[in-house]
């Protein structure tokens, strides 16, 4: 190679993209930090994430350029960040770049004075000017000339947008004083009714394009409608699930959801494919599933599923990161079809696979063709005189054709990290598969994926946020011990192990201690013993993932109840008070808050399986939608569990439903249980 710099030696897919361009990049560190101060010269950090399209463009466009990289060496100290390894300088930085500018996104480019500050900022700049964006060139030089002729300006503008970030940072939404009220029935309505003004009611999700899945949102209107038997609700719900099943951001050949799709009609994605918006939407579609019944979501589960397994699992049982949006440097086409291509593959089975999928010479993007379904299977199975299990047999053999050929193309690029945030939502999802299918394949895989993360990330209680090719770095955030916590809480519902519960309670109490805020009760994202940002972010926003103060209340408000730590409800009851007019005034904003809200409304109810063989029950319970359940299972007696406490422990089986630790009393066999629930 004819340039390698610094970024040769770190582990980040995304950085390692970068090595060989000509600018000197740094990794976010020491060195590079020193060194903006003893050379006085202002920071440039440029944060992207490896599957990102724009930031493949901007680094071949101007990254590569030796004059543009001349001028970046000789007057900046460059910093290259990984926004998937350090997610905490990424919201720093974009919080900034959208006060300043009024939007964000990735490739984020931020200029710091040398001591982290920001002063001006950006996304993605051409080469040239277009766009009615200024070139790179002349984004640099004009950053130049101020920092070299303005400096007390630029230090002064930044002191002002870091006051800001601080301000903005003790935030306050004026719900304390309402939290009676934030959990009364006319607050659920009113949240419901708020989640149907933003939806689409044709095409299903919540907005315009780009069109993001936003499942927390569904997942409301799904739990909304099992509490009230609202029916418009099951509706939104499920149409915004089968819209994206059958659009182009759900990968019809190989299974997997893109990460958002850019239009309203859910045809073109972007096609980078995120191991987080996997695992969320196989967790809503679990519970879709385990509402309705409908084959559709136990299907794309098995798929979505299938594709993890088969393409983003490590040797050690850890999940990959994510894959790219491009292949041989051209976004989506991996993905993408022609029409004689597709005859060429299918002969005789063309026909009907190209009229399912809409497969046309002309093509639906670019020349090419997305596939995705216009006409549901069933609908499409009368018009062509078959049943619709022989229509799916025929489409499914074709679909396997075409899938072996698109695996002899160069495939997208792999971001082979191990993040434990994603992992453990992964875990959650495989758990959730579990739950709502039986497919015992889901829980093993849910338990050796654990194991993984206990023996490698885990040390008592201190979690590493990255792992890769047996290398740990970076302590771990927040949404990474909430995540986690809440795996560890399902795998217990699925295998009766006690020992997860136990870790939950260790590391709770340990974030508890490490993230909080004293005086409010909410949790900074970083820990307290972390000195490289300039300020400790608190994320409540339910995001592309929920946020990790809306996941540890749901965490403190299940183990409150296992462990009958009654302050633990409180603080979460606090917590959600204290957002209450947001959450029901934005629920798309606040959507894991507000299915806590409602649970908190509902009140928990406790189920105690307990006996040498509570196996024999132990799916049909689970199966058995009940959202607000706290569940946990025992063969033998167990110090230290309350909801344990009084039982009997008998052949095979015994079941207790309990509220309040008030049970009934004990039944052996499922239909007695669904009697007591249709009952209370």
């Amino acid at each position: 190679m004819k340039h390698t710099n610094r970024l040769a030696h770190e582990t980040s897919p995304y950085l390692l993209q970068h090595a060989h361009n000509p600018v000197d990049w740094f990794p976010w560190g020491e060195e590079a930090l020193k060194r903006a101060k003893e050379e006085n010269k202002p920071i440039l950090v440029s944060i992207g994430y490896s599957a990102c399209h724009w930031c493949h463009v901007m680094e071949r466009e101007s990254f590569e350029n030796e004059d543009t990289a001349e001028l970046m060496n000789e007057n900046f100290i460059n910093i290259k960040i990984d926004r998937e390894e350090r997610p905490d300088l990424d919201h720093i930085y974009m919080d900034a770049v959208q006060a300043m500018s009024g939007s964000g996104g990735w490739p984020l480019n931020v200029f710091l004075t040398p001591d982290k500050k920001p002063f001006y900022g950006g996304t993605y700049f051409p080469p040239e000017k277009a766009y009615n964006r200024p070139s790179w060139k002349d984004v640099l030089s004009g950053v130049i000339h101020a920092f070299k002729e303005k400096r007390n300006e630029i230090e002064s503008q930044a002191e002002t947008l870091t006051a800001h970030m601080e301000q903005s940072n003790q935030f306050g939404f004026g719900g304390a004083a309402n939290i009676e009220e934030t959990f009364s029935r006319d607050r659920k309505d009113t949240i419901y009714k708020n989640l149907l003004l933003s939806a689409d009611k044709v095409w299903g999700g919540f907005g315009r394009a780009p069109k993001f899945p936003q499942t927390g949102s569904i997942q409301y209107l799904l739990r909304y409608y099992h509490y009230f038997r609202d029916e418009e609700a099951l509706q939104q719900a499920c149409l915004s699930l089968d819209k994206m099943i059958y659009g182009g951001i759900y990968d019809q050949a190989g299974g997997g959801f893109a990460r958002y799709s850019t239009d309203n009609e859910w045809l073109v994605p972007h096609f980078e494919k995120m191991l987080y918006d996997n695992a969320l939407l196989v967790m809503v579609m679990a519970e879709a599933y385990q509402v309705t019944g409908k084959e559709v979501y136990k299907r794309t589960i098995e798929q979505t599923l299938g594709f993890i397994e088969r393409e983003m699992i490590s040797p050690e049982g850890g999940f990959y990161a994510a894959l790219d949006a491009d292949s041989e440097g051209v976004e989506g086409k991996y993905y993408v079809w022609g029409k004689q291509e597709v005859e060429s593959i299918l002969g005789g089975e063309a026909a009907l696979f190209c009229d399912y999928y809409g497969v046309t010479e002309k093509g639906n993007w670019e020349g090419k063709n997305i596939l995705n379904v216009s006409v549901e299977p069933g609908t499409f199975s009368s018009k062509m005189g078959v049943s619709e299990a022989l229509l799916l047999e025929k489409i499914g053999k074709a679909v396997d054709k075409l899938l072996a050929e698109r695996n002899k193309r160069v495939t997208p690029g792999l971001d082979n990290k191990l993040l434990i945030g994603w992992n453990a939502l992964m875990n959650t999802a495989f758990s959730k598969a579990f739950i709502a299918t039986g497919e015992e394949r889901y829980r093993q895989r849910a338990i050796s994926n654990m194991e993984f993360m206990l023996t490698r990330m885990v040390n008592g209680l201190e979690i590493k946020h990255i792992y890769k090719e047996g290398n740990i770095k970076q302590w771990a955030f927040l949404d990474d011990y909430a995540y986690f916590i809440q795996a560890l809480i399902h795998l217990q519902e699925i295998t009766g192990n006690a020992g997860y519960l136990l870790k939950a309670k260790g590391l709770l109490e340990s974030v508890l201690t490490g993230f909080e805020e004293e005086g409010t009760g909410f949790l900074f994202f970083t820990r307290k013993d972390q000195r490289d940002v300039i300020i400790r972010k608190k994320e409540v926003y339910d995001g592309a993932t929920p946020s990790g103060n809306s996941v540890m209340t749901g965490n403190l408000l299940y183990l409150s109840v296992v462990f009958d730590k009654k302050e633990w409800k409180e603080r979460a009851v606090k917590l959600a008070g204290e957002l209450g007019n947001a959450i029901v005034k934005y629920p798309t904003s606040f959507s894991n808050w507000a299915n806590l809200v409602l649970l908190m409304e509902m009140g928990s109810k406790e189920v105690v399986v307990t006996g040498s063989n509570f196996n024999s029950i132990h799916f049909d319970i689970l199966h058995n939608f009940m959202p607000e359940r706290i569940l946990q299972l025992s063969s033998v007696p167990h110090d230290g569990f309350p909801l344990l406490e009084g039982k009997q422990f008998l052949n095979p089986h015994l079941v207790y439903f309990c509220e309040n630790y008030t049970c009934k009393p004990p039944v052996a066999t499922l239909s007695e249980f669904v009697q007591q629930l249709e009952n209370y």
